[in-house]
């Protein structure tokens, strides 16, 4: 009698891709029904393994200092617990600029969740390598360095044109075809486009004043755009499928890749690919504006605030903070950087691992509100008006030339406060300040979006 899978199936097997190659090995092999069960063990599904019963514990680096925040900090409190409930997590800690994401049991942004042998794709987002890069260009106008920036970057929706494309380093190419989570040649022409490109949302180019030398700065901040978006839903995907096998008890969002499977291996190996991707997309566009204003920089550091960092057998995952800590950083060449808005100064800050921070600072100032409750505050103003009271004095542009008003300094929590807690809870300690000249952030993209454009004329 030939075995089928619905025969797997009757023992209690749920379905999955070894069926076909032990059905066709029991079939050649003309097993009896001793000897399938014999042979079968080896494919016998663990105990599915359930959430803790209590969260795994952390540290609170964040306090309510007005009536909008007393919400907001319950919410990330609350979520936080939930989300370390998941059977990986031993431990954690929150920043004070922490902010919820959406429903209970995600990472909010300023968190810190620390899993054992595991890496929780969820748990970086699909900004992968979010990061910051800093040159300084010496002492030269600062008005300069941010037209030559508005001259040269890209922000938006999709990448740059032909022939307007920055080159991808072939062995950074060769990476991606090497590594069985990147390896897809549609990709690696999306790697291409969007090199030199910062996205939208939050990501800017600022330009300022360093407070200790008088130098002019150029800040980037953009993450790994379609690249990274690719490789975290490849990986959401993968870790559904150990999720269903190894505890279906855990929030999708949180499922993991077990590190020590082949899969945990090519994951992890393809972050560290990625990561080169997103340094190399803030390297060009300085290098353009460098080469623009035809001067040699006098420094550059550059740091992610969200990814997931390693330490042996245990994985940081950083969603919006900073590494303070030289063992998560392997090409370390300077101090961080923390932004908190735009008409403020972005912090250089240097530190180390304590009690309270496992080696991590905030990312920036973090949010009370969503952008839609932020803009509803507003209503009584025009864009205009807010963008005028809330700039003054600052070269602020946005690229697709309308104003995003959840992205001025209003939407954003009191820097003040966030750097007061940094200081109290031993968040790294600030070295020197670029006080703002200027930035330029995607603006309103979506106002005049093509597609929006097409429906009017229809």
């Amino acid at each position: 009698m030939k075995i089928t899978g619905q025969y797997l199936i009757d023992l209690g097997y749920r379905p999955a891709k070894w069926f076909s190659e032990a059905l066709q090995y029991i079939n050649d092999k003309d097993l009896s029904e001793v000897e399938i069960s014999e042979y079968l063990e080896q494919f016998q599904s663990p105990e599915p393994i359930p959430l803790k019963e209590t969260p795994a514990e952390f540290i609170i680096n964040i306090k309510a200092e007005n009536d909008d925040e007393i919400e907001n900090v319950g919410k990330v409190i609350e979520t936080m617990s939930e989300m370390l409930k998941t059977p990986t997590m031993i431990g954690g800690a929150l920043m004070p600029d922490a902010c919820p994401t959406g429903e209970k049991g995600i990472i909010p942004v300023g968190g810190v969740a620390i899993a054992k042998n595991a890496i929780h794709p969820g748990m970086h987002s699909a900004d992968i390598c979010c990061s910051v890069m800093l040159t300084d260009f010496g002492k030269i106008d600062p008005k300069l360095v941010l037209d030559a920036g508005h001259k040269h970057t890209h922000f938006g929706i999709g990448g740059r044109a032909r022939g307007n494309q920055f080159s991808m380093p072939m062995e950074l190419v060769e990476e991606f075809r090497n590594n069985a989570f990147l390896n897809d040649e549609k990709l690696i022409s999306t790697a291409r486009e969007h090199l030199g490109t910062q996205g939208d949302g939050n990501h800017f180019m600022f330009v300022g004043i360093s407070k200790n030398t008088g130098n002019t700065m150029l800040i980037t901040h953009h993450g790994s755009r379609a690249p990274g978006a690719f490789l975290y839903d490849k990986g959401m995907k993968t870790a559904e499928r150990f999720r269903r096998e190894l505890s279906p008890e855990t929030l999708k969002v949180n499922a993991w890749i077990p590190f020590e499977t082949e899969e945990g291996q090519s994951y992890w190996e393809a972050l560290q690919i990625i990561r080169k991707w997103t340094k190399c997309n803030h390297e060009s566009i300085h290098e353009a504006i460098l080469k623009e204003l035809k001067i040699e920089k006098k420094d550059r550091f550059w740091n992610e605030h969200n990814f997931v960092f390693r330490d042996g057998d245990l994985f940081y995952h950083a969603k919006g903070a900073t590494p303070l800590d030289e063992k998560f950083l392997p090409d370390i060449t300077g101090p961080r950087l923390i932004p908190l808005n735009m008409a403020e100064p972005v912090l250089i800050v240097s530190g180390a691992t304590n009690d309270r921070n496992l080696g991590f600072a905030p990312h920036g100032a973090g949010r009370n509100f969503s952008r839609s409750a932020h803009k509803r505050t507003l209503e009584h103003k025009t864009n205009e008006e807010v963008f005028a009271e809330e700039t003054k004095g600052l070269d602020v542009r946005f690229f697709s030339n309308e104003i995003d008003i959840s992205e001025l300094p209003s939407a954003y929590k009191n820097a003040q406060n966030v750097r007061k807690q940094m200081e109290e809870f031993g968040l790294g300690e600030v070295i020197d300040e670029v006080l703002p000249y200027g930035c330029i952030m995607a603006g309103d993209w979506k106002k005049n979006a093509p597609w929006k454009k097409k429906k009017i004329r229809k």
